[in-house]
């Protein structure tokens, strides 16, 4: 897998960045605008940043062998960290941040056997329910059909919604968008429906970013309290709404939404660390055990 990374000597954490269906890991860095990079945003503050080319993109996607399966996406994706990161610092640990279609393999990850490893997660850009349009649009796209008239339109349309939300020229940079994986229509049929089950296995903490102007999944209170209520199984859950629109790393506000979500990670590093101390701190006082 191929990847875009700003390292730093010492790492606070490592932030890895997973990007969503029809774009690159160049979604994170913003090309020509690094005030809206979170690339260089979490290195400025002593964060390692790896944006992957999740599986089928990039360097993968040629193999589409390897990328059929959502195990096999999650075995990839963790692959692709070890490697490299094997001879890097981690900090604290790993830290998750998705959005959109990568959503699905971030909240699969720290769902899996390895997930209680990370340090935390990040999401935006999905949710539970589909607002009408976008349901009726995407629905129709993956059948087949044509769009129903009163709902004419394109993807694009739902997802780069509100030209003023962005910067002039944004979605024509060279890089940023793509063609989508093979596998990712399969994945917007099933993800509405197999969301709450994963989301159930996630024991880390989880933080769920939804935009102000979100055009593709129930937005506003009812679709922070969408998500949240999934994940059960998490220790800590918190929710947010931001100025923006679906493509908040690339939107006017990318910067004050990547400080938020390194805000987050901070905490989340501190926490595993005070969790470490603890558990180092009780293996010190334990009383010895007495030979038979």
């Amino acid at each position: 897998m191929s990847a875009l990374v700003a390292e730093v000597p010492r790492p606070r954490a490592v932030v890895v960045a997973l990007h969503g269906g029809a774009t690159t890991a160049a979604y994170f860095d913003a090309p020509n605008r690094p005030r809206l990079s979170l690339l260089r945003t979490g290195s400025a503050l002593g964060f390692t940043v790896i944006a992957l080319d999740r599986p089928g993109y990039g360097a993968s996607a040629a193999r589409p062998d390897r990328t059929a399966t959502a195990e096999a996406r999650v075995d990839l994706a963790y692959g692709a960290i070890d490697g490299l990161l094997a001879s890097r610092p981690r900090g604290a640990g790993v830290f998750l941040v998705a959005h959109s279609l990568g959503c699905e393999l971030a909240v699969r990850m720290a769902a899996s056997g390895r997930g209680g490893e990370l340090l935390g997660l990040e999401i935006s850009g999905t949710g539970r329910h589909y607002q009408p349009p976008a349901a009726e649009l995407l629905g129709s796209r993956f059948r087949g059909g044509p769009p129903p008239a009163p709902l004419a339109g394109t993807v694009r349309d739902l997802v780069w919604g509100g030209a003023h939300l962005y910067p002039e020229g944004i979605a024509g940079e060279a890089g940023i968008l793509v063609s989508g994986a093979a596998y990712e229509g399969a994945v917007v049929r099933a993800w509405p429906r197999d969301f709450p089950s994963v989301a159930a296995g996630v024991r880390v903490p989880v933080r769920y970013t939804v935009a102000e102007h979100e055009g593709v999944w129930r937005a506003g209170r009812a679709g922070l309290a969408d998500v949240a209520a999934m994940f059960t199984a998490a220790p800590r859950v918190e929710t947010a709404e931001q100025a923006g629109g679906h493509n908040l790393s690339l939107g006017l506000s990318a910067r004050a939404y990547h400080l938020r979500v390194l805000a987050f990670a901070e905490e989340c590093a501190l926490a595993r660390e005070r969790q470490s101390a603890g558990s180092a701190a009780g293996d010190a006082t334990a009383e010895p055990a007495i030979p038979p």
